[in-house]
């Protein structure tokens, strides 16, 4: 069952500083703190989640994967890069919160010259239909994989109070407390 607005809230809370003084005095706050300590703890499990990018492999073999976790954020994430002969160019980005069990899953898609590639859009729910095939196949295994619910994208988008590296209120949602403040950062 998944947690409830208030319950996520209640979490992200103890992880983001509801103020910016830290951030200004170039200092850790407590909650940057307990956020590391989860991650020391996490990064130490980190077996199951190149199971699961070896697992995607396989499963879409027309896509390339890599894996696009900074601890700067409070999940872990993976992309599936599609093939240079698709007719879209772009990316979908599947993410597994370390602070509740929560996953999210977007699109990215991209416009390229020979020598960039940038992020024209970041697409979330309803997905473009050339995207919505492996979005669902990355959903389903980071359901089976971690036992994790998806977290409705109402629930996603509800501000939250926080500063979450450079994402401060009134435009921080709770997708950037529990995923990613930049979604459209990717290797």
């Amino acid at each position: 069952m998944s947690p409830s607005l208030e319950q996520l809230l209640s979490i992200v809370r103890n992880y983001w500083p509801s103020n910016e003084d830290h951030y200004l005095r170039g200092e850790a706050s407590p909650e940057n703190e307990r956020l590391d300590a989860l991650w020391n703890q996490e990064l130490k499990k980190m077996d199951r989640w190149w199971a699961l990018l070896h697992d995607l492999e396989g499963a879409l073999p027309e896509f390339t994967i890599g894996d696009a976790t900074a601890t700067i954020n409070a999940s872990f994430r993976c992309v599936a890069y599609s093939g240079k002969k698709a007719p879209h160019r772009f990316a979908v980005v599947g993410c597994a919160s370390i602070l509740a069990p929560v996953f999210a899953v977007y699109g990215l898609e991209f416009s390229e010259t020979e020598e960039t590639r940038t992020v024209s859009r970041t697409c979330f729910d309803p997905l473009p239909a050339h995207m919505q095939g492996p979005a669902g196949l990355i959903a389903r295994k980071l359901e089976a994989n971690f036992g994790f619910d998806e977290l409705p994208r109402e629930l996603a988008d509800t501000p939250v109070p926080l500063f979450v590296e450079w994402k401060k209120p009134p435009d921080t949602t709770l997708f950037h407390a529990l995923f990613a403040s930049v979604p459209e950062s990717v290797p």
